[in-house]
């Protein structure tokens, strides 16, 4: 596989799968690039073609932990966390804010764990199983099982309490 290939096979699914877990455009442009790049210097060690698409998620969703990590000014708990991300969210000039439905849904999102964040975004957008979500998370199909539940109920019970959305989850 070359890297035009690589870019334009990879390059929108992965850069949604960053911005849902940075939020942030401008970041999330920087991580593909580096994911990108990432891949491509090390794309002759991969063995297996069929492997690319879990691979490149992987090393994204590797380095989106490292930049909210490295972003933390100190030690953030999950909620403080979920305030600052939903408050990228509002400042960004790139969300369209005619759609209340899907701004909400995403701050029901940011509202997650990471690690349940990861789990559901994969899930629920990128349509990965449980085995190749557990490759890119280096957890067990049980323990992702759990997330996800706990997630989609999370997800929900933001809903009902934000809007009356809540009842078509």
């Amino acid at each position: 596989m070359d890297f035009n290939t690589l870019v334009k096979q990879y390059q929108e699914p992965l850069y949604w799968h960053i911005r849902r877990l940075v939020v942030c455009h401008e970041d999330a442009r920087d991580i593909l690039q580096e994911t990108l790049l990432q891949a491509w210097r090390s794309l002759h060690r991969l063995r297996e073609e069929r492997a690319v698409r879990g691979w490149l998620y992987k090393i994204a969703t590797h380095l989106c932990y490292q930049h909210l990590n490295r972003h933390r000014k100190q030690p953030l708990s999950t909620e403080d966390l979920s305030e600052v991300l939903i408050g990228r969210l509002e400042s960004s000039s790139f969300v369209d804010y005619e759609q209340g439905e899907a701004i909400l849904f995403q701050k029901a999102l940011l509202a997650l764990t990471e690690q349940q964040r990861v789990v559901f975004t994969l899930r629920y957008y990128d349509e990965m199983s449980y085995e190749e979500i557990a490759e890119i998370t280096r957890s067990t199909t049980a323990s992702l099982r759990v997330s996800y539940h706990h997630a989609s109920q999370r997800i929900r019970d933001y809903l009902k309490t934000h809007c009356d959305y809540g009842e078509k989850f």
